[in-house]
């Protein structure tokens, strides 16, 4: 009897927030056709596209009551309205989300009156449940239509709130078209740094010895020991524009991941990245691996991760979880630093989100100040 009256007090407080919308969208009408008296009159043209965002902003309080109910999120497609009057006149009317905003508005005029059902329904229940379930032990016949008077009117909300195909395509292609823009400006960026790092370091390093051995063979026949010594220092600048050429190259595939996989290849970044770093994997023997893309993107994430970790955190110590999914591939870095990470700040991340953003992959950082801050990545890919 308990459980069903907590159920019964719950399903009462979302029909009763329902019932204080429906009340205040009766109250809008009298918005809409003052707008609609405004338009046809063309004086007041310029309301449509205030009231189509006022009516969005009461379509995503009703998506936001409804999924708390549910569980299940309802997702938002709307196209930004912006620029100057005509142009915002025209998203407002030819966005899909408008009519599938008025449709639920018209639709919830008719269903709204349900959640009054409830009022008699306690009575009765409290009467009849008290004798049927409190006193006898039998299930409760009354108070749990009330539950079932909330997953109606929920299921009916998501159902007239859910964007349509075309919406949630136009949306689709919005995100796409970001995440190309994104994927070519991080493209240019790590050909811009793989140039800065090839001039600055490994060609310095390579005109150098050249350098050297020129003076060597004019040396070698007069001054055979000053040739001696100009060829160790050409030996060691060639060891060092290798070590220039191994570097570029790790920023562009690590070679560690052919090698040893994604697994051995961030316990070793792990074991290097001067922190004590704790790495939990899902790692079988059989299994297939990511593709090149995914392992190194989540190579990349973790090294970024672990580096402002070791920089700013304050930390001394990290948490690494890679684990895999039906759908893709996630990626976990937890430091119990100061927390705090601003992504404008240039500590990295907005390159991480670029980098994922390509994937089709989702970042997500919590960082109060404080601490912790969590780094978790969804990469998809197929196993």
């Amino acid at each position: 009897m308990r459980a069903t009256l907590r159920q019964a007090a719950r399903a009462t407080v979302h029909l009763f927030l329902a019932a204080l919308m429906a009340f205040g969208s009766y109250i809008f009408i009298t918005v809409l056709l003052i707008t609609a008296t405004g338009s046809v009159a063309v004086v007041g043209i310029w309301l449509l596209p205030e009231t189509v965002l006022l009516i969005r902003r009461i379509a995503g309080a009703k998506r936001q009551l409804t999924a708390s109910w549910t569980g299940r999120e309802i997702p938002e497609a709307y196209r930004p309205i912006t620029g100057p009057v005509r142009e915002r006149l025209r998203t407002a009317v030819r966005d899909p989300g408008t009519l599938t905003d008025v449709r639920w508005m018209v639709a919830h005029y008719a269903y709204g009156w349900l959640t009054v059902l409830m009022l008699p329904l306690w009575p009765a229940g409290l009467l009849v449940d008290g004798v049927w379930s409190g006193l006898l032990g039998r299930e409760a016949l009354v108070l749990p239509l009330i539950v079932r008077l909330a997953d109606l009117e929920a299921r009916w909300s998501a159902a007239l709130l859910r964007p349509s195909p075309k919406a949630l395509l136009a949306r689709r292609v919005e995100q796409l078209t970001a995440t190309r823009a994104d994927a070519v400006a991080a493209h240019g960026a790590e050909l811009r740094r793989i140039e800065r790092d090839l001039h600055d370091g490994a060609q310095a390093r390579l005109v150098a010895l050249s350098m050297r051995i020129g003076l060597a063979r004019r040396a070698y026949g007069a001054d055979p020991e000053t040739a001696r010594k100009l060829l160790a220092d050409a030996q060691d600048q060639a060891e060092e524009a290798l070590t220039e050429l191994r570097h570029v190259v790790r920023g562009i595939h690590p070679p560690i991941l052919t090698d040893r996989g994604l697994v051995g290849a961030v316990r070793a970044l792990a074991a290097g990245s001067g922190l004590r770093v704790a790495v939990r994997a899902d790692d079988p023997a059989d299994g297939p691996r990511a593709p090149a893309a995914v392992e190194a993107a989540a190579y990349f994430v973790i090294a970024e991760a672990l580096t402002n970790a070791a920089k700013y955190s304050g930390s001394e110590r990290a948490e690494v979880v890679l684990a895999r999914s039906r759908t893709g591939l996630s990626v976990r870095v937890r430091d119990q630093g100061c927390g705090g990470a601003d992504e404008r700040a240039g500590s990295g991340l907005l390159g991480m989100r670029r980098r994922v953003a390509a994937l089709d992959g989702t970042v997500r950082v919590t960082s109060p100040v404080g601490g912790p801050t969590v780094v978790e990545v969804e990469l998809p890919c197929v196993w």
